[in-house]
């Protein structure tokens, strides 16, 4: 797991990169993690573990197309499409929006102003498992994720490219 560096970040921000690489390690089947900000900017994420194991016959990444970026794009816009459903059939805030494919699942749940919390994981994992660790991080970064340590993270994120 690679997640952005930690020089010169707030304790704040350094206690949500720590959380999010502790999501990543402690949960079996998840591929990587993506924080995106309510106006689909990547604040924290992970890259895909390589697998280990025979080398496979036709080499495949195992997160969307290779990059963080491209799983913060995925997640901004299925909440985009999820709060725009919700507000056509009155349904409130969403709160958790899941997605099986055959190759892999894609989880996205709200954390605060509009962040979202993504995770890319193994079409095989426990979805419940994966569900509540991910809530268990929605549950303890929500409060920490101010404008100010939103602000520092992109900062960070930018400067990581």
């Amino acid at each position: 797991m690679t997640a952005t560096g930690t020089f010169g970040l707030s304790s704040e921000a350094r206690n949500l990169q720590w959380l999010l690489g502790n999501l990543v390690e402690e949960v079996p089947g998840v591929r990587s993690v993506a924080v995106v900000s309510s106006d689909g900017l990547l604040l924290l994420s992970s890259d895909p573990e390589p697998e280990r194991g025979p080398a496979p016959t036709a080499v495949r990444p195992e997160g969307p197309r290779g990059s963080s970026a491209d799983l913060a794009t995925i997640v901004s816009g299925i909440g985009s499409l999820t709060i725009g459903a919700a507000g056509l059939m009155d349904g409130g805030g969403v709160k958790q929006t899941m997605i099986a494919m055959e190759e892999s699942s894609v989880l996205v749940m709200s954390i605060s102003d509009g962040s979202l919390l993504g995770v890319h994981a193994t079409p095989d994992c426990d979805m419940s498992v994966v569900a509540y660790h991910m809530a268990l991080f929605v549950g303890r970064a929500g409060h920490v994720l101010t404008p100010e340590v939103r602000s520092e993270l992109r900062k960070s994120m930018e400067s990581t490219r």
